[in-house]
């Protein structure tokens, strides 16, 4: 993975957090009660205090004893748990954030979690929890960041990430989910979208175009169908676009270069068919590409190496004849196993002419699929 699709918290995660933290160390209204919020004289505090006993009781090891210190009614001490003044009362506390992450933690999420309901924040990467996420997750109408990857858990897409009204981070990779994805995830206004390694199976819908996600990544799935033209609705949003080995079979369509602050493209290992699109060359915030290991062919259009920002371009093993010199030039280049005459390294001329006058040519319907049924290639 990419250096900045692996991040554990985003920075939106982190002034979050922040404002987390300055919040539970600011002090409540001067009219408010001056004693020490607990459990005992708090009941946001005890609804607090029954969720996390009994997320500790349905963790089934603790190598790190993380939990060890979860007693007693001051809910707001324990490692992990964080406190913030109530966002519908100055004068009450609350349970605002919970961050396990990296805890080697085993066991499963029990249905008590819904009480958190003023939870903004549920980090719980890195851990072996399983079974599913709990009905009571839609109780959590605060909930901003959902990050459960790195896990094992299982089960159908959690379609409960649906019903959180104010969730913008959603990072569900590395766990054991499966069947389709729901069209309706990319309806949602979400920042950041991380569905990668799971055993989805589904088309991108054509209303993925529809997504406010900053940087969404796809790699190491099951999709079918083609890259719908729509992606190049997000133009004013997507940062990076990860959706490497997948199985996508498709061409890839032009519309791909009104993604103008687009920075990291990633279409490697999958079965991308046709020629690179010179729209791609409008694409002027880039900066790394990679369309490695597919079927592209033809030549590498003269504007795609001259962008002002890119440094990063591979595209080895496919069936490209012809490059700009210009592309030698940048920082990282890897034009291997392809059809370029004079290059080092490149495909046996056998091989590139059996390609190129094979009996079926690639053509492309508007939407970007491969028009020709797959027994033709």
């Amino acid at each position: 993975m990419h250096a900045r699709a692996r991040r554990d918290m985003t920075p939106a995660a982190m002034v979050l957090a922040a404002l987390l933290l300055v919040s539970a160390a600011a002090p409540l209204c001067s009219g408010c009660p001056t004693a020490k919020q607990t459990a005992e004289n708090n009941p946001r505090l005890q609804k607090a205090y029954v969720a996390l006993q009994a997320l500790k009781h349905a963790i089934t090891d603790d190598p790190k004893n993380l939990t060890a210190g979860w007693c007693g009614p001051d809910v707001c001490a324990y490692f992990g748990v964080f406190c913030a003044t109530a966002l519908d009362d100055p004068c009450a506390v609350t349970v605002a954030g919970v961050d396990l992450n990296h805890g080697n933690l085993a066991g499963g999420l029990p249905e008590e979690l819904g009480l958190l309901s003023d939870l903004a924040l549920l980090h719980l990467n890195s851990n072996r929890f399983g079974g599913t996420l709990p009905e009571s997750l839609p109780k959590l109408g605060l909930l901003h960041e959902l990050d459960i990857s790195n896990n094992r858990l299982a089960g159908g897409f959690p379609q409960h990430i649906l019903c959180l009204p104010k969730v913008k981070y959603v990072d569900i990779r590395f766990n054991n989910f499966c069947g389709p994805v729901p069209p309706a995830i990319f309806d949602k206004k979400i920042d950041a979208l991380f569905l990668n390694d799971n055993h989805f199976d589904f088309e991108l819908p054509e209303n993925f175009g529809n997504s406010t996600a900053s940087v969404i990544v796809l790699a190491n799935l099951q999709l079918k169908g083609c890259l719908p033209s729509s992606l190049g609705r997000m133009g004013k949003t997507l940062n990076e676009l990860i959706v490497l080995n997948s199985g996508v079979r498709s061409c890839i369509p032009p519309e791909i270069g009104h993604l103008g602050k687009l920075t990291v493209l990633d279409l490697s290992f999958n079965q991308l068919q046709g020629m690179l699109p010179g729209s791609i060359a409008w694409m002027h915030s880039l900066e790394q590409l990679d369309v490695a290991h597919n079927s592209l062919f033809g030549h590498i259009p003269d504007g795609i190496c001259e962008l002002p920002h890119l440094m990063n371009f591979t595209y080895s093993y496919n069936y490209f004849c012809v490059e700009p010199h210009r592309c030698l030039d940048l920082r990282r280049n890897d034009d291997r196993q392809n059809c370029i005459a004079g290059r080092p390294d490149q495909r046996p001329a056998d091989q590139c002419l059996a390609f190129l006058h094979r009996p079926a040519p690639v053509q492309c319907d508007a939407h970007g699929c491969i028009a020709p049924p797959a027994g033709h290639y």
